[in-house]
């Protein structure tokens, strides 16, 4: 799969680089401001007491 994105990239090695590095600060990006919160929600986080 990654030797694929790598074939697909146009430009120059260091261009390829920067595009790599755009597209995985995009993916965190959505992951960290859509995806985490969504499933936030769905998974309760369990009730725990320690010491009672």
């Amino acid at each position: 799969m990654y030797a694929a994105l790598w074939r697909v990239l146009p430009g120059p090695i260091w261009l390829r680089i920067v595009f790599v590095l755009v597209l995985v600060a995009a993916v965190l990006f959505a992951v960290s401001t859509w995806v985490f919160p969504w499933i936030d929600q769905i998974i309760t986080p369990q009730e725990a007491t320690v010491g009672q």
